[in-house]
């Protein structure tokens, strides 16, 4: 079972674990509405290194990206549904639109996002390159998304 963290205490957790020969992998979002697409995602992210870190946009950072109307669960309890997954070791949170400065403190040995993006428009390139971070693109499961439960909901 994984562990909320704060932002100093994960840059701990890294850091020693590296020096003990331990990986690292890390990924963010923000995982509202946890489905089937996100659990094969994680898993996949766990699977390249011996820890798995999410970085999860806070309830203030999903409100800046995704509107007013969401998250339509508390920070608190997507924490919570993430740390009860078998491949999540770790969740942190973070308040900004994006996960560089976080990224850039922790320093994993790997990056995963979704195959939507590619090296040229990771908006977090620059701290990759930086830092020598790995990056790995995981393909998406085809028609899981948060924003389709939910426009199936409403229907």
């Amino acid at each position: 079972m994984g562990k909320l963290v704060s932002q100093e205490e994960i840059v701990e957790i890294v850091r020693k674990g590296q020096a003990e020969g331990k990986t690292f992998s890390a990924t963010n979002g923000c995982f509202d509405i946890l489905h089937v697409g996100h659990v094969r995602y994680l898993r996949k992210t766990k699977e390249f290194a011996d820890y798995c870190i999410v970085m999860l946009n806070s309830d203030q950072s999903v409100k800046q990206i995704k509107g007013d109307e969401r998250p339509i669960n508390c920070e608190a309890d997507r924490a919570e549904v993430l740390n009860a997954l078998s491949s999540v070791d770790y969740v942190v949170l973070f308040e900004e639109r994006s996960p560089a400065k976080l990224l850039e403190a922790i320093k994993p040995d790997i990056y995963t996002k979704g195959a939507d993006y590619t090296l040229e428009t990771l908006p977090e390139r620059e701290n990759v390159e930086r830092n020598n971070i790995k990056v790995e693109f995981i393909e998406y499961v085809a028609g899981k998304s948060t924003t389709n439960i939910i426009n199936k909901c409403l229907n």
